[in-house]
């Protein structure tokens, strides 16, 4: 028989709070044009974004994630001391470490926290959320922070046609703590290994490191280009109308609720296109308040969802109580989706 006393902690946990940071700069796709051979009406036609932020030097990583963990702090209605641990998402930090998560947890005030940094991609924010309410029903933490933050300028081939055009910056958190009903559904997560190569680096960091630099990628300028993202659209288009529709279902099914439960859908803010013809594949009725941030935001990719969520919130096109269907998805190719109760 076992000695150790076992875990307890709340039944359930819900999302108490959500803030949002957009960088000052807006970028429209004018300035995107200076770089590449294009146009404003084909990069809205492809994508549906009009315009995006990015971040000065000053709006680092953790300067962005202060400002939006500070309001949803606020918006939950707690102290940060009563933060048990910090999970921040990311994959432009670009210090292997320490974790980013300890020096927000630091610059916030919230005492000696958990604090780790995960990378799933524009996933990453559902994988935060299903390890934070894993902590507060198994009791390692009352309060949990979760972080989806990105500068993916810092990331951008600004002469690559097919992705220069897509990427923008900016961090959303929100604070899940205890319940006394079940206000996240279980999460349908995944990956699929196989098709890791379709959205990547473009070269590793240790390519800089003492190796051979001439097969690196060059600028116009004949200068080394730094590492980007880059992707083959039309694979991960497919990839992500097709079945990302059905973990979309899957977490409604796990849920326990259809199409008709629901008040509002959060996909991850990728492309206008895979938005509508998710839309249309889970035939979401009228009623559906459809998030559409990637208009005027772009991909921010682990930011995206809880940067959307707060925007629905603030301009009273979702309220406090909806029930709201989220998924993420992106490199690895990797995804996450689960059922929620808007704070």
């Amino acid at each position: 028989m076992s000695k150790i006393k076992p875990s307890k902690g709340a039944p359930y946990a819900r999302i108490l709070g959500v803030g949002g940071y957009r960088p000052t700069r807006v970028v429209p796709n004018e300035v995107i044009l200076e770089t590449i051979d294009s146009s404003d009406e084909w990069i809205r036609s492809r994508s549906g974004i009009a315009t995006r932020h990015w971040a000065s030097p000053e709006e680092t990583v953790a300067a962005m994630s202060v400002e939006a963990s500070g309001k949803a702090i606020a918006d939950a209605g707690i102290s940060p001391e009563q933060i048990g641990a910090v999970v921040v998402s990311t994959v432009s930090h670009f210090h292997q470490t320490p974790a980013i998560a300890t020096e927000i947890a630091d610059r916030i005030g919230a005492g000696k926290p958990a604090a780790f940094d995960i990378s799933a991609g524009c996933a990453g924010f559902g994988y935060g959320l299903t390890l934070a309410k894993g902590m507060i029903v198994e009791g390692s933490a009352e309060y949990v922070l979760v972080i989806g933050v990105e500068r993916l300028s810092d990331l951008t081939d600004l002469e690559d046609r097919a992705t220069a055009f897509l990427f923008g910056d900016g961090a959303g958190a929100v604070v899940v703590g205890p319940s006394d009903e079940p206000h996240i559904g279980p999460t349908v997560w995944g990956s699929e290994g196989d098709k890791a190569t379709t959205i990547k680096q473009t070269v590793p960091w240790d390519a800089f490191h003492g190796g051979d630099v001439s097969n690196l990628p060059l600028n116009q300028q004949g200068e080394i280009k730094f590492p980007a993202i880059t992707q083959e659209g039309q694979a991960v288009f497919r990839w992500a109308v097709f079945e990302m529709a059905k973990v979309a279902q899957q977490a409604l099914d796990a849920a326990g609720i259809s199409a008709d439960d629901l008040d509002v859908f959060i996909p991850h803010q990728a492309n206008m296109r895979i938005i509508d013809s998710m839309v249309k594949t889970l035939k979401l009725p009228e009623h559906v308040t459809v998030a559409r941030d990637v208009e005027t935001t772009g991909n921010t990719s682990a930011a995206s969802i809880p940067l959307a969520m707060e925007r629905l919130l603030a301009t009273g096109k979702a309220k406090s109580g909806d029930t709201a269907l989220v998924i993420g998805f992106g490199a690895g190719l990797v995804y996450a989706a689960t059922v929620v109760t808007l704070p």
